[in-house]
């Protein structure tokens, strides 16, 4: 025990000390510490004043004005968590997961806030929305980039987004736009991966699919009843789909075990790039045959059908990474509203999950950061969501 919290303290000190690179001095080091610890411990909330007293702060306004004031680059802090993340679970079969996700808020001031529909609930609520991009490989899954969407609405008020610190040069974006840019960035970057997943808000767009295509990369999107992949939309496709031609395969373990589907391929005839097919992946439950999802994919022609299945089946990875962020780091309890801010808790939140995605992909001990307690979870609780060693 005592050599593996040595192991997960020299981790947590190696990301650190990339971090540190950012700031300019040694107190702003000494809070970003401060911060990063606090979202590490078994604190029940992560809000101001419960990060303060865990770090032995007796207000919080050092942090706050840290979060909202400091003078440091939450991108740079972003570029050396992926570049962390690419090191400790980067594959050349690695998955890119585009997603969002809800932060409820109250009022009008919040950055971005206003009356939209957001899955976090199932249904329209007062909330920002963050677009998200992850990184699955069979290391493990974490957050490595993100955006806060910016409603037409807002980018259309001046005073509001003055108000909130919106860069003047920022343009409206759509979710997939924002998704798009991400992807393009992060390869860049030189993230290892090979696939793409998402629901049908990204697979739909014909611009993410597109840019895939023509840069080599593959892709397993779910697509919407109204897509037009072809002649005919999906909802006709899957009304007129034969009896015979399934197959049963297990898409990935959830928490009561496999999640196993009847799966349907149905090949296009429009033309793919030579070496690429170009399909349609259904999905049908096997306790309601009128539920069904159906997948756009495009990947080598000799990828077997159950590859296409186990990439779509990935895209829960980000809903685990949502849950897993804002359980255990706090991605979703931060105290401001202005457009930077946002980005340096949730940047610091991203940073967070991905030691401890690390050290539970080594299979490491964190009770340093994360002392038991009965009301917070932990990492063994963590671990165990991924089906890793306690």
């Amino acid at each position: 025990m005592e050599i593996q919290v040595r192991e997960a303290e020299t981790e947590y000190n190696k990301l650190m000390s990339r971090i540190g690179e950012v700031f300019f001095s040694d107190s702003g080091f000494e809070n970003a510490q401060k911060y990063m610890k606090g979202l590490l411990s078994s604190a029940s909330r992560k809000n101001g004043w419960q990060l303060s007293e865990i770090t032995g702060e007796k207000t919080p306004y050092k942090l706050q004005q840290f979060i909202y004031r400091g003078s440091y680059s939450a991108d740079k802090i972003r570029d050396i968590t992926r570049e962390y993340v690419n090191e400790n679970l980067g594959e050349e079969e690695g998955v890119m997961v585009a997603d969002d996700t809800g932060f409820i808020k109250q009022g009008e001031k919040s950055c971005g806030v206003q009356r939209q529909y957001t899955g976090t609930l199932g249904k329209i609520c007062n909330c920002q929305l963050g677009v998200f991009l992850s990184y699955a490989s069979s290391k493990g899954h974490t957050p490595i980039d993100r955006r806060l969407y910016m409603p037409e609405v807002w980018m259309a008020a001046k005073h509001r987004c003055t108000e909130a610190g919106v860069p003047e040069d920022l343009k409206f974006q759509t979710k997939p736009e924002l998704a798009l840019e991400m992807i393009q960035e992060a390869t860049a970057a030189g993230m290892p991966y090979k696939w793409v997943t998402g629901d049908c808000a990204y697979g739909d767009s014909r611009a993410i699919r597109k840019w895939l295509e023509e840069n080599g990369k593959c892709y397993v999107l779910n697509i919407s009843r109204k897509e037009y992949p072809e002649q005919g939309n999906i909802g006709v496709l899957l009304s007129n789909l034969p009896s015979d031609g399934w197959f049963e395969a297990s898409c990935g373990d959830g928490s009561k075990g496999a999640r196993v589907y009847d799966w349907y391929i149905y090949s296009l005839s429009q033309e793919a790039i030579q070496g690429f097919k170009r399909v349609i992946l259904v999905r049908r439950s096997k306790s309601d045959p009128e539920e069904m999802k159906a997948y756009l994919a495009y990947a080598p022609e000799d990828t077997p059908d159950k590859k296409l299945v186990e990439i779509a089946g990935i895209r829960w990875t980000v809903e685990m990474c949502f849950k897993e962020s804002k359980g255990e780091v706090g991605l979703d309890q931060y105290e401001v509203r202005n457009y930077d801010s946002w980005y340096k808790h949730i940047t610091f939140a991203m940073a967070a999950l991905a030691l401890i995605s690390v050290l539970a992909s080594n299979s490491l001990d964190t009770k340093t950061f994360q002392e038991h307690n009965p009301a917070s979870s932990s990492l063994d609780d963590f671990k165990r969501g991924r089906n890793l060693r306690v």
